[in-house]
């Protein structure tokens, strides 16, 4: 068992793809760039303007204006757009009462971040919360989760990253990390283990189970 578990956010804790999409659709609209919902899942998770960049070939200029007005509609209502994943609460009670410190690591703004924890009731339910900030620091899952350790005070092996998209994956091994992944969040078929994950949870329950190993 680690005595630490860094936990991703979207898809991870929160099923914030809601207001995700709805706020990549305004963003998007604004440039001129009509796109169905179902197109927009992959913007769940990664950083926004990598995102940009690589389903509409933007370049830094243009992806950085349409992270602009994403923030446009989702600092009043998206971030409100979102809940918990079933079973989550409990989990974060029980991983605290087994003694192990839950951090999480986010390329996420830390600001909404924490605003959502808050207004869910959860954000004295974990020790930490690392995530990105608005001018782009922190803005890659590597920089975010070598932070967290940094804050720590903690060496790789003491802890394991916990997510449900490639990124958590790598950005993890970057750092010397061990990922599990979950399956109830936004990854495609096979995404996680392809990427090295060392096993996936379909549940909050199973990954409690992993985790208290």
């Amino acid at each position: 068992m680690k005595k630490y578990v860094f936990f991703d956010f979207d898809g991870t804790l929160f099923d914030t793809a809601e207001g995700i999409v709805k706020s990549v659709q305004y963003a998007l609209k604004k440039l001129g760039i009509d796109a169905e919902p179902s197109e927009l899942m992959c913007f769940a998770g990664p950083p926004l303007e990598d995102m940009f960049r690589q389903k509409y070939g933007m370049d830094e200029a243009t992806a950085l204006k349409a992270v602009g007005y994403f923030r446009e509609r989702y600092k009043p209502i998206g971030w409100k757009e979102c809940r918990p994943f079933d079973g989550v609460a409990e989990l974060l009670t029980k991983l605290r009462q087994a003694g192990i410190t839950i951090a999480v690591a986010t390329s996420k703004p830390e600001y909404f971040t924490n605003a959502i924890l808050e207004n869910a009731g959860l954000l004295t339910a974990v020790d930490f919360v690392g995530g990105s900030l608005f001018d782009g620091t922190r803005g890659k899952k590597h920089e975010v989760i070598a932070y967290v350790l940094e804050h720590f005070g903690i060496s790789p092996d003491e802890a394991v990253m916990v997510g449900d998209r490639m990124y958590d994956v790598d950005g993890a091994k970057k750092c010397g990390m061990d990922c599990i992944g979950v399956s109830y969040g936004y990854a495609e078929p096979g995404e996680l283990m392809s990427h090295g994950a060392l096993c996936v949870a379909d549940t909050t329950q199973e990954l409690y189970e992993i985790l208290t190993k």
